[in-house]
């Protein structure tokens, strides 16, 4: 087998419109397609991040919670490079997203720091 790329990251929300507008509006990330599925009572939203097809945000009523902290087993967290580390640091600030305090990556002497998505998945900010 030869992979050749991550293809899409499928994330669960418990509120729907928050997280459509943390993941838009906030991250900038564009809206590719949204499907509302009266089946599932669900929805769908593909996002990409210049043009790359990368997010799956669905919502489904009532998802159980997944422990995230202190380190729990499963995905640790979503990073996105970024070139000005500082810069994005403000624009998250302006938006209301506390970011902690940045730290350098031991083994490769870059920057980076983490924040939350609004139903606490830990994302990083990477300074590449």
């Amino acid at each position: 087998m030869e992979l050749k790329n991550v293809h899409h990251i499928a994330i669960i929300c418990s509120d729907y419109a928050k997280s459509k507008a943390f993941y838009t509006e906030v991250l900038g990330l564009q809206i590719i397609r949204e499907v509302y599925r009266k089946e599932r009572d669900s929805y769908k939203l593909d996002l990409s991040l210049n043009g790359t097809y990368l997010i799956e945000l669905f919502s489904f009523p009532s998802p159980p919670q997944r422990s995230s902290y202190p380190e729990a087993a499963g995905l640790r967290h979503l990073a996105f490079a970024v070139d000005d580390l500082e810069l994005a640091v403000r624009e998250l600030n302006v938006r209301g997203v506390q970011v902690e305090p940045v730290r350098i990556d031991i083994i490769t002497g870059k920057k980076c720091t983490f924040f939350q998505d609004p139903d606490g998945l830990p994302l990083e900010l990477y300074e590449s």
